[in-house]
């Protein structure tokens, strides 16, 4: 969403893993993916705010509701960026689907919603040793999403 690759995120990861400082890897990434972007889109906002409110402190509280946040946020990309018709599922719907319940969710939210699952099963299972398999359901989703911009780009010309 805000451009950069795969890379960028890594060192961030790392030092999830090994306890390291996390301050400095936070700063390069937000360097790394440009200064605040006038004029994005919605969902570029959106990303850009989850990077933007990544806590200075690596504290399990302050992680935990940063990453709650950009859950929520996450699930409103997907169903921003969703190419299929139809209505747009309600707030509602998308906290229902963070409780399991993906019924009433387009296959793009639902998607995204089982890649949260696997990472939160992952790091359960695992601790830091899931890690690694956290970042892999991570790209995969970075992957989905560069996709579906690409592909809305081109349809709209």
């Amino acid at each position: 969403m805000l451009g950069g690759d795969d890379e960028v995120l890594r060192p961030l990861w790392a030092s999830l893993a090994d306890g390291s400082a996390w301050a400095g890897g936070l700063e390069k990434a937000r360097g790394a993916l440009g200064p605040d972007g006038a004029g994005e889109d919605e969902a570029a906002a959106l990303a850009r705010r989850m990077l933007d409110a990544a806590p200075a402190e690596r504290t399990a509280e302050a992680v935990r509701d940063w990453a709650d946040a950009c859950s929520v946020a996450s699930l409103h990309i997907h169903r921003l960026l969703d190419p299929a018709p139809g209505e747009t599922p309600s707030p509602e719907a998308l906290e229902a689907g963070r409780a399991g319940g993906t019924e009433d969710t387009s296959p793009l939210v639902a998607a995204e919603l089982r890649r949260q699952v696997a990472v939160l099963e992952l790091l359960a299972e695992h601790g830091t040793n899931g890690l690694r398999g956290a970042l892999d359901v991570s790209v995969e989703g970075r992957r989905v999403l560069r996709a579906v911009v690409s592909r809305r780009a081109r349809s709209r010309g």
